[in-house]
């Protein structure tokens, strides 16, 4: 018999039975009227490959220039083992990818011990992971704890343009089917997502989801498969939303845990990993200079604050547009001017679009920009810009550079829109490798506890994570910094009304 395991193992909390009984407030459903977010028509498989040019960012060691330009699909590939259940753009790329996976592994310490201190009871042994996610050398280092931790994965990517190709070979000679590569075309996407499932002899057993489409994918297409999941972790504003959906309908049959709106996600991941990425992202593509410039970020909330503190640093002029009026609150009392996008949209050198929502750079605000004006994405969804309405008989689109495009109006004026509309720091640039051990580290968590979790303790419904595991992940990235926790004493610990141990948040502090 399987060893139970939960989250109390590895916290070593020094009173268990405080920690077993932390109840996870489960977050109630507002009114939702909207259905899936759908992606754009699909388009010819080779179409968009062919589209994907050398760019600044491809001088390393995810340059595509010598492989061939064929869908990885028409071509049969095997590892050295022989193996040849995966797809990726050239898997004698591994080499490289592996010296890639291994500098991650120094950046994502938490990842590294989790190995050590679980490795002997592979909490996760019998788990069948498929996941849908970015595929980054960081992730891969994720993807090999899992297996690490005893589960078996297979992957697909959640976004066409964020493959390392290098990486993904890497995964693929370890012996991790995993179908994904840059520049992947509609058609391709769909089907690298219904390889990743769709295996006689495996079924997938827990699913890791970044931005709903896998999770959508199996529930309309493999409804039995979908009721025979333990749980789901989604990590995503979209993917969360999707879930909410699903659950007020009554249709979510099994567990999910919203990795997006804990601590260590919101305050760490959006902040932070986007206050350094969206200088990257804007740099590679554009070679734009910051001072002066006149900028506006649509939203507000983590990801917005992350972006307006690098722009501001570098002396632009931020403008913020937001809906929440306590979001809209901050931005003033930071020092940002909140207007309309229709107010400003003339005069600015930048739009960034950072809300997670649909259409909120529409038509008539593209057509009302000023020449060359640079418009891109650092929220999830590829929604956010109305893409489609550009892709028009009267404008011009003129490929510049890799994930760069010039759409150019009758009378001459051209708007430069960077990754076609989806997330910029991804598609474009890199992000901190250090910030990412802390939501890849919340991520294996989720999954050990869904996946050991007693029957009972999760219903289904979306569940937050308890705060007993955000604090566990923000101690394992402390020693990085030789950093020492203040310990209470029991007297100090009775006046508040704590644990000694923690956690130290209520479930509902954000």
């Amino acid at each position: 018999m399987k060893k139970a395991y939960s989250l109390v193992n590895l916290t070593k909390a020094k009173d268990q039975e405080a920690v077993q009984s932390i109840c996870i407030k489960q977050i109630q459903l507002g009114e939702q009227k909207q259905e899936f977010n759908k992606r754009p028509a699909k388009t010819s498989r080779h179409s968009l490959s062919r589209s994907v040019s050398q760019s600044s960012t491809d001088s390393s060691v995810y340059s595509d220039s010598s492989e061939d330009e064929s869908s990885p699909r028409d071509r049969l590939q095997k590892n050295s083992r022989g193996q040849s259940d995966f797809c990726v753009r050239n898997i004698r790329r591994a080499e490289c990818g592996r010296r890639e996976i291994e500098l991650a592994q120094q950046e994502m310490p938490a990842l590294m011990v989790l190995r050590k201190r679980a490795e002997g009871e592979r909490p996760l042994a019998g788990a069948k992971v498929v996941g849908c996610t970015h595929i980054t050398a960081q992730i891969a280092v994720l993807i090999e704890t899992l297996s690490v931790l005893g589960a078996q994965c297979r992957w697909a990517a959640c976004n066409i343009y964020s493959t390392q190709n290098a990486v993904a070979a890497a995964l693929a000679e370890r012996g991790i089917s995993v179908f994904a590569w840059k520049g992947e075309s509609e058609d391709d996407f769909w089907w690298c997502v219904d390889r990743s499932v769709s295996l006689e002899a495996w079924q997938p057993n827990m699913i890791l989801d970044d931005g709903g489409d896998l999770t959508h994918w199996i529930y309309k297409k493999y409804p039995s498969l979908f009721k025979k999941v333990k749980g789901i972790v989604e990590e995503s504003v979209t993917g969360v939303h999707r879930l909410y959906q699903l659950s007020k309908a009554g249709r979510l049959c099994v567990p999910a845990i919203n990795v997006n709106d804990s601590v260590t996600k919101q305050k760490f991941d959006n902040l932070y990993c986007c206050r350094e990425s969206i200088l990257d992202g804007l740099k590679r593509t554009t070679d734009v200079m910051f001072g002066g410039k006149q900028v506006v970020v649509c939203g507000y909330g983590e990801v917005g604050k992350g972006c307006c503190a690098a722009l501001k640093a570098l002396g632009a002029i931020v403008y913020i547009t937001e809906v929440d009026p306590i979001c809209a609150l901050q931005a003033c009392m930071d020092g940002f001017r909140l207007v309309k996008l229709s107010e400003v949209v003339r005069h600015v050198d930048m739009v960034i679009t950072c809300t997670g929502n649909k259409n909120v750079v529409g038509r008539e605000h593209l057509d009302r920009m000023k020449n060359g004006c640079i418009v891109c994405n650092m929220g999830h969804s590829n929604t956010e810009i109305d893409v489609g309405s550009l892709r028009t008989p009267e404008l011009t689109w003129e490929r510049v550079r890799s994930q760069v495009d010039h759409v150019i109006w009758p009378d001459g004026k051209r708007i430069a829109l960077l990754a076609e509309g989806r997330l910029l720091n991804l598609s474009c640039s890199t992000m901190p490798t250090f910030v990412l051990s802390i939501t890849a580290t919340t991520q294996a968590l989720a999954l050990i506890e869904l996946y050991n979790a007693p029957e009972g303790r999760y219903k289904q419904d979306v569940y937050l994570l308890p705060k007993k595991m955000d604090e566990y992940v923000a101690s394992l990235h402390l020693p990085t910094f030789d950093a020492h926790l203040t310990e209470l004493s029991d007297e100090q610990a009775k006046y508040l009304g704590l644990n000694k141990y923690g956690p130290f948040k209520p479930n509902y502090y954000r």
